[in-house]
């Protein structure tokens, strides 16, 4: 519910427009029930894929593995976010525990980065010199990895059409069942032809698919701490949009911000000479900044116009100051 808090002085006006992320989540404990489903499935498959990737010397599958660990730890994350954005914020954390699931991202970024590392020095070792792989082994546990990545898709799908938290998760799942397919192809290939240093191949080129996905991961979640505009929004046109409203002649100390990997925050001030132009007004673009923008808290300060203000940071692309 908005908050409005107005005063007809000089010094200008302020608004506060707190609404939902912009998109509808659906029933909350529903996406909660498949993302506890899919935690559990993924654990016991990466559980059995690195004890059956030790045993039958694959590191494809064990490479798999990790990626798989991923995203054990990616639903972690989305079900720990949800949750935490629903805590109230306190006098001390007054956004509550949004950024946590920030923080979280980077971690898994940092963390997946040095798996792929590892993962991918052993993997060069072995094309080296490749040892005797079980590929019946591989082939079966990667089929059942198929089967977990599939179904935990299915899972997020229904959710997946309204939060894109739950979509990010959901395409991870469905890609890792085509990932866990050039696994069983792999395995295939040294069942017909013999061929060990498959198996470090494809582990490489798994490698290659986790750094691909993780350093966007990294990128964003460090962007997001350093309090970049969030990749959705588009900060020229949100400024644009301001300026565009009646009576307002000027726009500055523009700033736009992720809260969490979900939410974005703005502020603003508005320079109308005519004066306050009235709650319902600002209720109106705060609103448009919600739907249009998926920007929900908004806090807007109307100003005469009657001193120079300026801004002690320096402009950035978009007009936000």
């Amino acid at each position: 519910m908005a908050h409005e808090h107005a005063h007809d002085h000089e010094h200008g006006a302020h608004h506060h427009g707190h609404g939902g992320v912009g998109h509808h989540h659906g029933d909350p404990e529903r996406q909660a029930t498949a993302f506890r489903i899919a935690i559990v499935l993924n654990t016991l498959l990466v559980v059995a894929q690195f004890g059956f990737g030790f045993v039958a010397n694959s590191t494809a599958l064990m490479a798999d593995a990790g990626h798989n660990l991923s995203d054990v730890l990616g639903l972690v994350l989305a079900l720990t976010a949800a949750a935490l954005s629903r805590r109230a914020p306190s006098g001390r954390y007054t956004y509550g525990l949004r950024s946590t699931s920030i923080l979280a991202a980077l971690a898994n970024a940092a963390l997946l980065l040095l798996a792929s590392g590892a993962i991918a020095w052993e993997a060069v070792q072995r094309m080296l010199a490749p040892p005797p792989v079980a590929g019946l082994t591989v082939t079966l546990v990667a089929a059942a990895a198929i089967v977990v990545n599939g179904f935990s898709a299915w899972l997020l799908m229904r959710g997946q059409r309204a939060d894109l938290n739950v979509r990010g998760a959901y395409l991870h799942m469905a890609s890792d069942a085509a990932i866990s397919l050039g696994v069983v192809v792999s395995g295939l290939l040294i069942m017909a032809t013999g061929w060990y240093w498959m198996d470090p191949l494809v582990s490489l080129g798994i490698v290659v698919l986790i750094v691909h996905g993780t350093w966007g991961l990294l990128r964003e979640s460090v962007d997001l701490i350093l309090s970049a505009v969030p990749a959705g929004v588009d900060a020229r046109a949100v400024s644009d949009y301001l300026r565009s409203q009646p009576g307002v002649t000027d726009v500055h100390d523009l700033h736009i911000w992720g809260m969490s990997t979900t939410e974005s925050a703005l502020t603003a001030h508005l320079v109308v000479p005519a004066g306050y132009p009235g709650d319902r007004a600002l209720d109106g673009i705060a609103e448009a900044l919600r739907s249009r923008f998926g920007i929900a808290h908004s806090t807007l300060q109307v100003e005469l116009g009657t001193t120079r203000h300026t801004c002690s940071l320096q402009a950035v692309r978009g007009g936000a100051h």
